[in-house]
């Protein structure tokens, strides 16, 4: 028991500072290199007493808050970013405690002042927190007794370390920024991808709708002075309409194929963009159209639901194709505890129920929420129902076949 409780306790959050850096390729062990800056507790005792410095007490406090700070470190590298903040606030706590008999705390102070910039907090809020800090330190240190000296370095420290973490932070951001630009520059080329299939379906159809009609005039001006030649005639029609019938599946393919894709890339964007990790597959690529199209515009209201209400740090979406069903799962682990009638989840509703689906929501409090669509897909029991009668052709697909049409 107590093993798998540490592992929970030790596994990284898909949000948390180690997981941003196994999904760009760092190592997890990257971070701890600021762990060098720990020397100074062992350079402190120096400048106090001599080598008088190193007490029962020191080594006694030493052994005590050092395996604290460490593990405040570590959960600040492991836990959801919405967490964050409360661990460099925990090491600044954990100096000003042992401020009175332990100098060598400082380091502490020093840590949780420059780590307060890892938090997902505006700037203006993060200046706010670091003045506030340091003025405690600099009235509790002055009460204590501590030389004047010390109640100037150590604030010019933490600012000076502070604002050089800061920038590099920033620069960070700009980087994640960039990223998601590149993102969206392959979600507009997919659209383009899309408008370019669009115009040539166009002219497709056209060239061959006109064809079809100028043979079927001719085998209709032939049908009574030469039953053959219309006879070819209209076999070449036939073809004709067979081969310009997979071309236009083939193009619609692809362009539904790209419909949900987008909405997947969008969606990412938009999370990522606010902090929460977004993890998705595949999309199936053989949806009939209006089915795709709203599924689309309910995957679109769910992920703003999570970006505006959840608080999440992780969200995950999985689209499955069934015999006779496609089923839709959008899961975050957000606060919870939505209402079936607010948030978005209304409108929702009603275009699960125009696509003759059915929607389920969990939402314990505290543990996320999980939204399932499943609609049903009639073409596949057409197809089914045509495999299994003998007489009926099965040599290509019958999914676009219209109403009235013979199927291809």
């Amino acid at each position: 028991m107590i093993p798998d409780f540490i592992a929970r306790w030790f596994t990284p959050a898909p949000d948390s500072g180690v997981a941003d850096d196994i999904r760009h390729g760092k190592s997890p062990w990257a971070d701890s290199v600021h762990l060098l800056w720990l020397m100074w507790i062992f350079v402190t005792p120096l400048f106090d007493h001599g080598v008088a410095g190193y007490t029962r007490s020191w080594l006694l406090f030493t052994l005590g808050s050092l395996p604290v700070f460490l593990l405040l470190f570590a959960k600040m590298q492991l836990a959801p970013r919405r967490m964050v903040q409360f661990y460099p606030l925990g090491m600044a706590a954990l100096s000003l405690g042992l401020l009175p008999w332990y100098g060598s705390g400082l380091s502490y102070f020093v840590y949780g002042c420059v780590m307060l910039r890892f938090c997902n907090a505006p700037f203006r809020v993060y200046v706010v927190k670091l003045l506030l800090m340091n003025a405690a330190f600099v009235a509790l240190a002055w009460w204590i007794g501590y030389p004047p000296s010390l109640l100037v370095i150590i604030p010019a420290t933490a600012l000076v370390v502070s604002t050089i973490t800061a920038v590099e932070h920033m620069s960070k951001e700009k980087d994640a920024a960039l990223r998601l630009s590149h993102d969206e520059v392959r979600r507009l080329a997919a659209t383009a991808e899309r408008e370019r299939i669009g115009r040539d379906l166009h002219d497709l159809l056209g060239h061959t709708l006109s064809l079809i009609t100028l043979k079927l005039e001719l085998s209709r001006k032939l049908f009574d002075r030469d039953t053959e030649a219309a006879r070819r005639e209209v076999e070449d029609t036939e073809k004709v309409a067979r081969h310009a019938l997979a071309e236009v599946r083939s193009a619609v393919t692809g362009i539904r194929a790209t419909d949900i894709a987008a909405e997947l890339a969008s969606a990412r964007l938009l999370l990522e963009s606010s902090w929460v990790h977004l993890d998705y597959g595949r999309p199936p690529a053989d949806l009939p159209g209006d089915i795709e199209r709203g599924l689309s515009l309910i995957l679109r209201e769910a992920v703003t639901n999570i970006a505006r209400h959840a608080g999440a740090g992780s969200a995950k979406i999985d689209i499955v194709r069934e015999r006779t069903s496609v089923c839709m799962q959008i899961s975050d682990d957000g606060r919870g505890g939505i209402d079936r009638d607010g948030n978005g989840l209304c409108g929702i509703g009603e275009r699960v129920r125009a696509l003759g689906g059915t929607l389920s929501i969990e939402s314990p409090r505290g543990q996320g929420t999980r939204l399932r669509v499943v609609v049903p897909v009639p073409i596949l029991r057409l197809v089914e129902a045509s495999r299994s009668a003998p007489d009926t052709p099965i040599s290509e697909p019958l999914t676009n076949t219209a109403p009235g049409q013979p199927a291809a």
